[in-house]
């Protein structure tokens, strides 16, 4: 039996009138007509009389609404209840973050516990050669990520940032002392790329194939996570690239960060499964963007 039915005869028995009944259910009268006698069909029996002028329960009608009314107003009581705790923000939330916890990802934390304080912030780190694994086998709830993000399973929010990108080199490298760089010059430049399962897009974004003039920028090798990256960087086995607010987060002596000019920028966002968004992921995404465009006005 289903509960568009018993819906309907319930409305029906309080309104008496189909048309009524119609509008409180965003029906047609002849929907609402057509769910009356499947169901009667089902039971066997008429549940209302009808003439031109009075529509009233049939005595078979009024004690299958006296049976009807508590399990149906129980359901109803039900679906309320989990309504408003799929509204709730509680519990914990699971966010994957890139390489090191930027001002952006920190800032969000504080922003959502700020507004949320019903619900705690688990941070994971995510690999930078596998970025969207954890979402699909649910060990994350949301997580940054760099956009855009054309993975059919995943749902985006907008962009958080746009930032430049950074070489990092070892001290000893020839372009250590610059101050900044072209990006046609990463031909020169043997790339650091990425082990793992990442898009190609995704692989591309982090150690670039080509210059954007078609020049061959050659491999140095390749790691699964930034820290394995920053190693090679440091022995001066190649270079790789970062944003500007990573880059400024990994400062350390046997480091060198050089500006590239002539890269698309870095644009950070947030990335959800598909199908599976909750309060907590809607709430969280909210309170990234509002962060975001408050750190752009400061």
């Amino acid at each position: 039996m289903e509960f568009r039915e018993l819906e309907c005869f319930i409305v029906l028995s309080e309104e008496l009138h189909f048309a009524r009944t119609a509008e409180r259910l965003y029906l047609s009268p002849g929907r609402v007509s057509q769910l009356l006698r499947s169901l009667e069909t089902r039971i066997g029996g008429r549940l209302f009389d009808r003439t031109s002028r009075r529509v009233r329960l049939t005595p078979l009608g009024e004690r299958f609404l006296a049976d009807l009314r508590p399990a149906y107003d129980g359901m109803a009581q039900a679906v309320t209840r989990a309504k408003a705790a799929a509204r709730e923000v509680t519990g914990v939330i699971r966010v994957g973050f890139l390489a090191t916890p930027t001002d952006v990802v920190t800032g969000s934390v504080r922003a959502f516990e700020l507004r949320n304080p019903g619900c705690v912030v688990e941070l994971v780190e995510i690999p930078l050669s596998d970025p969207f694994s954890k979402l699909r086998a649910g060990l994350v709830d949301i997580a940054f990520t760099l956009l855009p993000v054309d993975e059919p399973d995943l749902v985006t929010g907008e962009g958080l940032n746009h930032v430049s990108h950074l070489l990092g080199v070892s001290v000893r490298h020839p372009l250590a002392s610059r101050t900044g760089m072209g990006v046609e010059e990463l031909a020169s430049v043997p790339l650091i790329g990425l082990d793992g399962p990442a898009p190609r897009a995704w692989h591309e974004r982090m150690a670039p194939s080509v210059t954007p003039s078609g020049r061959p920028i050659p491999r140095a090798g390749k790691v699964a996570t930034t820290q394995e990256g920053l190693t090679q960087v440091a022995l001066n086995r190649g270079g790789m690239l970062f944003c500007t607010p990573t880059a400024l987060q990994l400062a350390r002596p046997d480091l060198s960060f050089v500006p590239v000019t002539g890269l698309p920028p870095s644009i950070l966002g947030l990335a959800w499964a598909r199908g599976r968004e909750t309060a907590a992921i809607r709430a969280f995404n909210e309170a990234a963007v509002r962060e975001s465009a408050m750190a752009l006005v400061a």
